[in-house]
């Protein structure tokens, strides 16, 4: 493993694995009375967030005490961020409080990788403007992986990457930091990934991506094993990117009507928060096939298994 996680291309096709078949060993952990593992006893982790989160920092937070690290959540409202401090002089604050790992997240795109030229401990990107979201990518390929496994079956699938799987991603591609980080990674591991959104939410240059690009939503259900849905970002909008919700929702949107287009075996995700009613039904993101919860629940092994990797596994090798 590299010292920070910054984008998902920091990873080879063998470290993303290695994070994915780590994550399956401590989701042991997660059913047992005691959930708490000594690995990190004695190290400090610091949520440095500048955007309002709810799953991410709690996740983060559940991971870093699961594996007993000492947690310092530190949020801009409240703080000497307020009153206009710099991110470098944040982060020179905190490496003279010894952080060991900082999680970032933050409104600019590249502010994770100038606070990596900052501090001596390691940097997990949380989210970076419309960047990148490493760990969300990977929690996403842990559940594809989990109900799914290569070539759409599900199996024991350590030590196998994505090979074969279908994964579509639709919506607001070109405000999305998670779909940037799936598009890598998943194509890292083998999946064959598609891109689907209106012309103007597909972002400039897509071509170059390592992924498809359509416009023909119902034609991509039907060959897709995993579909997954992306939230309108209005608050990142600055001009009209469709005509109405309403248009959207019948051009984008995913229904019951939609779902039966999937194959039998495919499954539906969100990295939330969800726009119920926009790009995904109720009855949609609360079915069988939705994965939705079982994302958050992966978010906290699959975080746990990064900071591990990051931290202890680092020191185990020491």
């Amino acid at each position: 493993m590299t010292r920070h996680l910054i984008s998902a291309a920091d990873l080879s096709r063998d470290e993303a694995v290695l994070i994915l078949d780590t994550a399956a060993e401590l989701a042991s952990v997660a059913g047992r009375p005691i959930k708490k593992l000594p690995t990190l006893r004695g190290l400090t982790v610091v949520n440095l967030f500048f955007e309002d989160s709810t799953r991410t920092r709690t996740s983060f937070e559940a991971a870093a005490k699961r594996l007993s690290a000492d947690v310092i959540n530190f949020s801009a409202r409240g703080s000497s961020v307020a009153k206009g401090e710099s991110l470098k002089d944040t982060a020179l604050t905190l490496e003279a409080m010894g952080a060991d790992a900082v999680v970032i997240r933050h409104s600019a795109s590249g502010a994770a990788h100038r606070l990596a030229g900052w501090v001596t401990g390691s940097v997990v990107n949380a989210g970076d403007g419309t960047h990148e979201h490493p760990t969300q990518a990977l929690l996403d390929a842990f559940t594809i992986r989990q109900r799914l496994g290569a070539d759409g079956r599900a199996a024991d699938q350590r030590g196998a990457g994505l090979d074969g799987v279908r994964v579509t991603i639709v919506g607001d591609v070109l405000h999305s930091r998670v779909a940037r980080s799936n598009v890598l990674l998943l194509s890292t591991l083998g999946a064959d990934v598609t891109l689907v959104a209106p012309p103007t939410l597909m972002p400039y240059a897509v071509e170059s991506w390592p992924c498809k690009a359509s416009y023909d939503f119902d034609a991509e259900l039907r060959k897709s094993d995993a579909v997954m849905m992306l939230r309108v970002q209005q608050e990142r909008m600055t001009a009209a990117y469709f005509p109405s919700i309403r248009e959207y929702r019948r051009r984008y949107g995913l229904d019951a009507g939609r779902m039966a287009l999937l194959p039998e075996h495919a499954i539906v995700m969100h990295p939330g928060p969800m726009n119920r009613g926009v790009e995904i039904a109720a009855e949609v993101a609360d079915s069988p096939r939705s994965t939705i919860v079982a994302q958050v629940s992966n978010g906290v092994i699959v975080r746990m298994a990064v900071l591990y990797l990051l931290l202890g596994g680092a020191a185990a090798a020491a």
